[in-house]
């Protein structure tokens, strides 16, 4: 059984960091083509924030380049998201995500395995 846990989110000041883990069973981290950090604030889409694969290549969108980092842990089968300079539009809930045995990265999410989220909240 897959399982996906976030913890690490809560609230901090614009300007100030967290860092959020994902710990996984039942997947593993480092093997899967990929793994991805999403969010989704209140009355808005999810979107995509960071991704990392199994070559430990990364992406992310456009506007959190540079202030966003993520990680993995191969060790500890655990996934890292860096928040630096974390603004009040950072404000959501995250969610890490994996889809199991692809050989692509899929676009479509109701594949993906996901955890249950870890709220940030940014307060100016």
């Amino acid at each position: 059984q897959v399982q996906l846990v976030e913890s690490g989110g809560g609230s901090v000041q614009a300007g100030g960091s967290l860092r959020l883990s994902c710990a996984a069973s039942g997947i593993s981290l480092s093997s899967e083509y990929c793994v991805r950090w999403f969010r989704q604030a209140p009355g808005k889409e999810r979107e995509g924030v960071a991704t990392i694969n199994k070559w430990g290549t990364t992406g992310y969108a456009d506007a959190l380049k540079g202030r966003f980092t993520i990680s993995r842990d191969n060790a500890k089968d655990t996934l890292y998201l860096q928040m630096n300079n974390l603004q009040l539009e950072d404000t959501a809930t995250y969610y890490c995500a994996a889809p199991k045995n692809f050989a692509v990265c899929p676009a479509d999410y109701d594949v993906y395995y996901w955890g249950q989220g870890t709220q940030v909240t940014v307060s100016s």
